[in-house]
């Protein structure tokens, strides 16, 4: 046996390949656990306390709730699903719960993943370097949101569209609407999958009609689902989406979301990659692979092709969608590789692992996090000093000893937070933008900057008291605006209150 043999051997061998995937999945946990991503989102606040309203009423929300400039506009709690489990989490381990749940779902997409090369490839290795790749570009670019739910699900969606595309298996395609009813009621991202769904059923039936007509390229791959089953597939996981309490109402939220302007322009992560980082080219490079593993076929999948254009024209776009353009690459690259090892069958098929084998790695990572979590500062008073150092909690505390009648008036960033820990003050504004639309979003964002319209700012001018991040300008010229007495300071957070004699006072 030469060296190259005895080293693919030793590859091969399971106890090997369930090492490094409980060192991948630990490591994953350990940097969740030490970025501590999951209590200082600032979005985190109002899922929660949504949560804790959805579990107190035993129904979803339809207007702004906690809000006192948009509390009579409609709005959808498109992730109620995560909402409750955010609120479970808390209630079951106060911060500690909330900074595990965050956590686990961090792991939860890395696995899914993992699972999605795996399963498309059929190769331990590939599939666990590709898992890496994706990962540094995109895993720890966001906080565990309830968008980590569409990542794992359209893996899922992925794997079964590809899985059954290669192989004529229109059964596995009815595992989709179970996994669209599910989506639907977790985030609103399940309109991603959606589309893909429809791009796989409309290029399936475009060539199918080519093919009827006689057209049918060479260097196109045939399609080997049927037309007809697979446009009722679709229409059945559309209807799988309508079921919940939500019904319809997402896809209003959608329409909304599609005519925002403002936000792409102020959030960050709503903006176009800069290549400022790491991860940006990271996903460049992933994104080029798939295209050069799609090209190299002798046949092109025109639905992966296809995929691959829209993916990376939605991920360059918006740094947050990263994940869509690396989940179809790593998806794209997988099937390559299968179809290139059946082709030479140099070595024979490996052998999924088992349940068992799972429940095993699960152990063993849970252990290992455990023990980390022990030598780090990933606990109650920690975490409760991490949101501390981020959050107006100082300053929120000073106004429960010295009272000051609302209504209130905060920044945007602090929005979800105030809504949570000061849940006595309807917030002004919070991180929920397709509640405010862009109208609200520039009159707060230009106050906060400042701007010389922010004495006519019809919200601060009714304000009996106003929490801002210090290092705004908004909470620098206030200090000399004669409506307001600056009545709290920190490195953190600037505390007004409204004068008596002031016009519009209390």
């Amino acid at each position: 046996m030469s060296t190259g043999q005895e080293f693919r051997a030793l590859l091969r061998l399971r106890p090997l390949q369930l090492g490094a995937l409980t060192a991948l999945l630990t490591a994953v946990g350990a940097i969740a656990f030490a970025l501590k991503f999951s209590v200082i989102d600032p979005d985190l606040w109002w899922h929660l306390k949504v949560g804790d309203w959805i579990v107190e009423h035993t129904a979803v929300p339809h207007t702004g709730i906690f809000s006192r400039t948009a509390a009579s506009r409609p709005w959808v709690a498109y992730s109620w699903g995560y909402e409750v489990m955010l609120s479970r989490a808390y209630a079951w381990g106060s911060l500690v719960g909330i900074g595990v749940f965050g956590t686990l779902l961090t792991l939860m997409v890395a696995y899914a993943v993992f699972w999605m090369a795996r399963r498309i490839s059929g190769r331990f290795w590939p599939s666990w370097l590709l898992s890496i790749a994706a990962f540094s570009a995109f895993l720890f670019n966001g906080m565990p949101r309830p968008f980590f739910f569409s990542i794992a699900l359209f893996c899922a969606t992925m794997t079964l569209l590809i899985e059954a595309g290669r192989g004529g298996r229109v059964q596995l395609l009815y595992w989709l609407p179970p996994v669209f009813m599910i989506w639907a009621n977790l985030h609103i991202q399940f309109v991603y999958g959606l589309a893909v769904v429809g791009l796989f059923v409309v290029v399936n039936i475009a060539q199918h009609i080519g093919r009827h007509f006689g057209f049918a390229p060479a260097f196109l791959d045939s399609p080997k689902i049927p037309a007809l089953s697979s446009l009722a597939i679709f229409g059945a996981c559309f209807l799988a989406t309508l079921i919940g309490p939500n019904t319809y109402h997402p896809y209003v939220a959608v329409w909304e979301y599609s005519k925002a302007k403002f936000s792409y322009q102020v959030i960050i992560e709503l903006q176009p990659l800069s290549f400022r980082g790491f991860s940006h080219f990271a996903e460049l490079f992933l994104g080029a692979a798939a295209f050069y593993a799609i090209g190299c076929r002798k046949k092109i999948d025109l639905f992966k092709l296809s995929l691959m254009i829209v993916a990376s024209v939605i991920a360059f776009r918006t740094m947050r969608d990263a994940w869509f353009l690396c989940t179809c690459a790593v998806a794209c690259i997988a099937d390559v590789i299968a179809q290139q090892a059946r082709r030479a069958e140099v070595e024979p098929a490996e052998q999924h692992e088992s349940w068992l084998e799972l429940v095993g790695v699960a152990a063993v990572v849970l252990v290992l996090l455990t023990m980390f979590t022990r030598g780090t500062n990933f606990n109650e008073r920690e975490l409760d000093r991490a949101i501390s150092g981020t959050y107006p909690v100082n300053a929120v505390n000073y106004l429960r000893r010295s009272p000051v009648p609302g209504p209130l008036y905060n920044n945007l960033n602090w929005g979800g937070f105030l809504m949570w820990y000061m849940p006595d003050y309807p917030v002004a504004i919070d991180g929920r933008n397709d509640l405010y639309g862009d109208e609200l979003d520039k009159l707060f964002y230009a106050s906060q900057s400042a701007d010389s319209g922010y004495t006519t700012d019809p919200y601060l001018n009714e304000s009996g008291v106003v929490i801002l991040d210090s290092t705004l300008p908004l909470a620098k010229i206030l200090t000399i605006d004669p409506r307001f007495e600056l009545i709290y300071r920190d490195q953190i957070a600037t505390v007004f209150a409204r004068r008596e004699n002031a016009s519009g006072g209390r």
